[in-house]
């Protein structure tokens, strides 16, 4: 649960910084008369990350029958989220600095348009965090169906982010930006290897990888699956009692570079002197 937590708070403070700047900007503009057209474009896309989370976890349980099309299913859906988690962790950090300013020329434009344009903005500024959590959120929970721990988590932590987003609005409450998605991020990259790893079992489970015998180490015996450091691990990283060959693979060859390239500091090369004759 803690995962899911993690995600609804890391991507529901994104939505919420969005939708808080392009608010200020319409107070400040004293443009207070097409906050409705906002909150529609917010609203919009809030309804349609719901029924695509909805249409996920429907294909999985519904529409495919045979196992081997659920488990190929479910495997496509963790590999896309890993890569959605890794481009939007370091998409975030790039963009950061410049993300306000570019919401607001956006909605400036928006508004010289007209009341449909600024809904429309809107909805494109907030969808792709939605979507991104849904699938995310998917992909994280395969393995605890029939229990609702994992989205009552993902609700807590949007829910979180909103009380963080609104205490940094209406008030003179400030967090480091920084610090937070840094933090957030390095967490996620190890959320994302473990949800690439149980793709990889899906894939071996449906045939697609071979493998699925071979194990890489067999702790079951000695890790109590009732204890609250098995269920951190398992529910967290994906590290789970038994794992197979490909499956630690999998985890190392993701998880190591991605977080070290995540975590290098921002070294400027200085050029070296010209050589004096």
């Amino acid at each position: 649960m803690l995962a899911t937590y993690l995600i609804g708070l890391r991507e529901g403070l994104e939505a919420t910084l969005v939708v808080s700047i392009l608010i200020a900007f319409l107070v400040k503009s004293e443009r207070k008369d097409r906050l409705i057209q906002v909150w529609a474009g917010v609203g919009l896309a809030v309804a349609l990350s719901v029924i695509f989370g909805w249409l996920l976890s429907y294909t999985s349980t519904t529409l495919l029958q045979k196992y081997e099309h659920r488990e190929l299913f479910e495997a496509i859906t963790s590999i896309a989220a890993v890569g959605f988690v890794t481009w939007m962790i370091f998409w975030m950090r790039r963009a950061a600095r410049s993300i306000a300013g570019e919401l607001r020329s956006k909605l400036q434009d928006a508004l010289k348009v007209g009341s449909i344009a600024v809904a429309v903005m809107a909805f494109l500024a907030v969808v792709r965090e939605g979507l991104e959590t849904s699938l995310i959120f998917y992909s994280a929970v395969q393995g605890a169906a029939g229990n609702s721990g994992p989205l009552v988590a993902l609700l807590g932590g949007i829910l979180s982010a909103v009380v963080i987003g609104f205490l940094m609005y209406a008030t003179a409450v400030r967090i480091n930006l920084t610090v937070f998605f840094t933090v957030t991020g390095a967490l996620l990259i190890l959320v994302a290897a473990g949800i690439l790893k149980y793709g990889v079992h899906d894939l071996q489970e449906s045939n697609v990888l071979p493998g699925l015998n071979h194990l890489a180490y067999d702790i079951s015996g000695t890790l109590d699956p009732s204890a609250w450091y098995t269920a951190l691990l398992t529910g967290m990283f994906n590290i789970t009692p038994t794992a197979t060959v490909l499956e630690v693979i999998a985890w190392i060859a993701y998880g190591v570079p991605v977080l070290l390239i995540f975590l290098a500091p921002n070294i400027k090369r200085t050029p070296a002197p010209a050589p004096q004759n």
